[in-house]
């Protein structure tokens, strides 16, 4: 039972007004370099296993901080890039600004019914979250259990995953939200994935550390009656 840490990348000049996509040569500016660096020091709380990142280099820079702060911890984690955590491709609609978007019947669709989304000469929105699900569960079978391990992505990649984790159908993923440099925190196990955070901007995450391996195999049943809460001793 291993423990996903999501993180978003931080702010690019792009991030916000205009859909960035895979708009290549755009790194983290001085904003979003103080948030990756602010979020490696939270996760440098936990020992991660393995990190592995969209190849974007937005997303890349922030898993470099995660990185550059384990290793200042005397952790030597795995490094990967897999494609399959990349952005959505959005076509057409790469490099516009979100006020014009707005004005696009397809708009409407990836608002109310994002599963029939698929934008102009790019992806469907159903296509990413199959390829980042994919990825993310591949990726947990490889790694050993009671690990922590994180992945490095993309707003709406991250919903997806999310969406997936918490038995959602696609069509409810816009109700989650990713801010940049955010940490969700997913535990994969028996007889389902479990969310033990979404969106935390800021919080104490040492609490995450797997618990400690019972006898048989691990189980993310659920506590009846809610339980104690992660950080209770």
């Amino acid at each position: 039972m291993s423990t996903l840490l999501l993180v978003r990348h931080g702010l690019t000049a792009m991030t916000g007004p205009v859909l960035a996509g895979h708009t290549p040569g755009l790194h983290l500016d001085e904003r979003g370099k103080v948030q990756a660096a602010a979020v490696a020091q939270r996760i440098a709380a936990l020992p991660v296993a393995a990190i592995v990142t969209s190849p974007l280099e937005r997303c890349v820079d922030t898993a470099t901080a995660i990185s550059d702060a384990q290793r200042a911890a005397g952790r030597d984690p795995n490094w990967d890039v897999d494609d399959r955590l990349v952005e959505c491709r959005y076509g057409d609609w790469t490099g516009r600004p979100l006020k014009e978007l707005t004005k696009d019947p397809i708009w409407k669709v990836v608002q109310t019914q994002p599963s029939a989304a698929r934008f102009p000469n790019g992806e469907s929105l159903a296509e990413v979250s199959a390829r980042a699900v994919a990825a993310v569960r591949d990726w947990d079978a490889r790694i050993a259990a009671d690990k922590i391990w994180v992945a490095c992505s993309h707003g709406d990649v991250i919903k997806a995953i999310l969406a997936d984790a918490l038995g959602l159908h696609l069509d409810q993923f816009q109700r989650i939200v990713v801010d940049p440099c955010s940490v969700s925190v997913i535990r994969y196990g028996e007889p389902r994935p479990v969310v033990l955070r979404s969106n935390d901007v800021g919080g104490d995450l040492a609490s995450f550390a797997p618990p400690k391996r019972r006898r048989g195999r691990a189980r993310n049943d659920a506590t009846v009656g809610g339980g104690a809460g992660a950080g209770a001793v």
